[in-house]
């Protein structure tokens, strides 16, 4: 009876993030009731309550749930890469870019994130996913020699505000060829620190 309690809550905690997810991607987290949400879940207000403390629970829910598929999109490609590393880190941020331009992402991690939980928090959460990737990508460099040797936490935060602008850039612009043409130029940034 208990396993089947939990599966009730699994099932309902992931009907709350996958509908609040569409909703915030298509509208933004300010134009989104929580009666909305969870008429859309099939789920009571109660249920939600008792899975996250507000709107501003389930939004981290829905943050962490979208920065993960930004995260496996980018461990994906550098496995993808064999054991070059350097090729790895590459394939990685120019994964990163592909998946963060696409609007959903870029509203709900880029712009509804930093607003919604504050900078910090919204740093805290974008280290420990995307920018955890960054930093362990950059000390394999390091270690294997193919960066200079150099204090690595500097390095990581100035690629990945560069990547988060890039994409954030990416995701409004309708510009023909823009992806290339940014992911070019991140190339080239990248390829004067070897």
């Amino acid at each position: 009876m208990a396993g089947v309690r939990v599966e009730q809550r699994e099932r309902t905690r992931r009907a709350l993030v996958e509908q609040a997810r569409a909703l915030f991607a298509t509208r933004g987290y300010g134009d989104v009731g929580l009666a909305e949400i969870v008429a859309a879940a099939g789920v009571t207000k109660g249920a939600l309550y008792h899975q996250f403390d507000g709107k501003t629970d389930l939004f981290r829910a829905v943050l962490a749930d979208v920065l993960d598929g930004v995260a496996a999109a980018v461990v994906a490609a550098a496995e993808a890469q064999g054991d070059d590393p350097w090729a790895q880190f590459t394939a990685g941020s120019r994964a990163f870019l592909v998946a963060s331009t696409d609007p959903a992402v870029a509203r709900i991690a880029l712009v509804d994130g930093p607003a919604v939980l504050g900078w910090t928090e919204w740093r805290a959460v974008d280290e420990a996913t995307s920018g955890r990737h960054l930093v362990e990508a950059l000390e394999t460099l390091v270690a294997r020699g193919v960066l200079a040797p150099r204090p690595v936490e500097p390095l990581a935060h100035l690629l990945g505000g560069a990547m988060n602008e890039a994409a954030l850039w990416l995701a409004v612009t309708d510009e023909p060829g823009a992806l290339e043409r940014v992911w070019a130029e991140l190339l080239a940034m990248m390829e004067a620190l070897r």
